[in-house]
């Protein structure tokens, strides 16, 4: 076997894929496009052309809502309807999160999702990372931040009833958060990924937010 590395500047060339066709299935809050595509082949030569449903549903920005002096998360706990046949439990602990819309900046969304979420005003975010959802099935991105806030101010329930938010906070300590990552109980990817980037970042955000205390 011969390993192979990739620079990490490396990009593909937009040539190397051919959209023949894009044909819409559905439209109505999302998009569902069926593509005709070929692309290039690693042995060289172009494959077939094959066809893809992309469900599109535009970007999306999530922030975790992390009270660093108190080592405090606060998370978000909501009915999803696609944990209904996977989960025992299809209320979810999350993160805030939003759609970017048009004309709008995923830092933009982050501080208006966090006080129409969890009535939560962000002291201070930081970029985190931006991940794709699920490739093959969607052109989904998630612009992930963590934002600053003070967990004593968490309460109640919050959400746009027009919108069919239904959310309750809960306020508990990083360490416990990211034992139920460990145990099953967290299992949505933005708040894993989001939770993991913590533990794995905490010692240089405490740098960068409370000079080292």
């Amino acid at each position: 076997m011969v390993d192979s590395v990739l620079a990490a500047d490396q990009h593909y060339d937009r040539n190397d894929v051919e959209i023949v066709k894009c044909e819409p299935c559905f439209k109505g809050f999302f998009r569902i496009n069926r593509y005709h595509l070929r692309h290039k082949l690693f042995a060289g030569g172009w494959g077939d052309v094959i066809q893809r449903e992309m469900f599109e549903r535009g970007h999306a920005a999530a922030v975790l809502l992390y009270d660093i002096e108190l080592d405090r998360v606060v998370l978000l706990e909501q009915f999803r309807l696609g944990a209904v046949e996977t989960k025992q439990d299809p209320w979810l602990l999350e993160l805030v999160a939003g759609i970017i819309e048009e004309g709008e900046q995923a830092d933009e969304v982050i501080h208006r999702e966090a006080e129409e979420e969890a009535g939560l005003r962000l002291q201070k975010a930081e970029f985190a990372l931006s991940f794709m959802v699920s490739p093959g099935g969607t052109t989904e991105r998630i612009h992930l931040y963590v934002g600053k806030v003070d967990s004593t101010q968490a309460d109640g329930l919050h959400g746009l009833a027009h919108e069919g938010e239904d959310i309750r906070l809960h306020v508990v300590s990083r360490e416990q958060a990211y034992r139920w990552v460990e145990e099953g109980r967290i299992d949505n990817a933005t708040t894993v990924i989001g939770l993991q980037w913590l533990e794995l970042h905490r010692a240089q955000l405490q740098q960068r937010w409370l000079g080292g205390s």
